[in-house]
């Protein structure tokens, strides 16, 4: 692999992972509108812009590639729709979690994948975490303390927010395990089609339960392009292909940027307050995420 191959990749993945850093802060606009959004309405029009944006997509594909493309088998199908439920799931308790605390907290509660991932990989594989795991995910918990300002009290923390924001945590830690492991050898286009549409039954579920007035279609003009774009279709396309040319280590590390750019735009768009305490926290587990991806016997 070339460098500037490994720069572009760098610059794809940190574009990807800053979408999904920038969702957040939309969720919260429409919570605030004088509409006043409800979590039923946004996460469904992030799911019927996302699947209607990955179904061009993949249209776009089967029409221009000149290859012959895999298709997926109805097994395959079966697998991804029942893995892309924790999609909806994450989308549901993620923006529950926004819905009552603030942006830069809930950020660094969706981070905890960081230890879930080895705990669930020791479990489920049998591995065995490493030294520099184990080390990784006591930064992780330090700097999490340190970041949601626990410690000092000078942020109220709801404990409704924290309940669903780990659970959050828990169901993407899920997606990100499974992604690696069902039908890999199905394009990323497909995949995303799928998996979007076992998240979307979730959704629809969640929707009908919880909607409890009639559906104001007015999100689907105000946010929920912007919903769909930096949360369901812009990032894949990215980091799918971005990730092959950094690598699972760089792109991780990369990737981490998603942190920052999240606290950033609720500080500058939500007027949210960060202390100095958080931002300490933050680079802790940013620290935390380099050091588990990088490999200390090569140069």
């Amino acid at each position: 692999m070339s460098k500037n191959e490994i720069v572009k990749g760098v610059f794809l993945v940190a574009l990807g992972a800053s979408s999904y850093g920038m969702l957040a802060t939309f969720v919260k606009l429409a919570y605030l509108d004088t509409e006043k959004f409800t979590t039923a309405e946004v996460t469904t029009s992030q799911f019927v812009y996302g699947i209607l944006g990955i179904l061009l997509i993949n249209l776009f594909q089967k029409i221009n590639n000149k290859r012959e493309i895999v298709k997926a088998t109805p097994k395959n199908i079966y697998n991804l729709i029942l893995a892309g439920t924790s999609l909806g799931t994450t989308s549901v308790f993620y923006y529950l979690c926004v819905k009552y605390i603030d942006v830069s907290i809930a950020i660094v509660l969706l981070m905890q994948t960081v230890w879930m991932g080895v705990l669930l990989e020791w479990i489920l594989d049998k591995k065995v975490p490493s030294k520099q795991k184990v080390i990784a995910v006591f930064i992780v918990l330090t700097g999490t303390l340190l970041a949601t300002n626990i410690l000092f009290n000078a942020v109220e923390i709801n404990l409704t927010g924290i309940f669903w924001g780990i659970l959050a945590a828990t169901s993407f830690t899920t997606t990100m395990f499974t992604a690696n492991k069902v039908a890999l050898n199905v394009s990323s286009a497909q995949r995303s089609l799928f998996m979007l549409l076992g998240g979307a039954i979730v959704v629809l579920i969640f929707s009908l339960y919880t909607q409890n007035r009639p559906f104001n279609f007015a999100i689907f003009v105000k946010y929920g392009m912007f919903l769909a774009l930096f949360g369901t279709i812009i990032p894949p396309l990215l980091l799918n292909a971005g990730f092959p040319k950094t690598g699972i280590g760089l792109g991780s590390i990369v990737s981490s940027i998603e942190l920052p750019i999240s606290v950033l735009m609720a500080y500058f768009l939500l007027n949210e307050t960060v202390v100095f305490s958080q931002w300490i926290g933050i680079l802790l587990i940013l620290t935390a995420i380099a050091i588990m991806n990088i490999n200390f016997n090569k140069k």
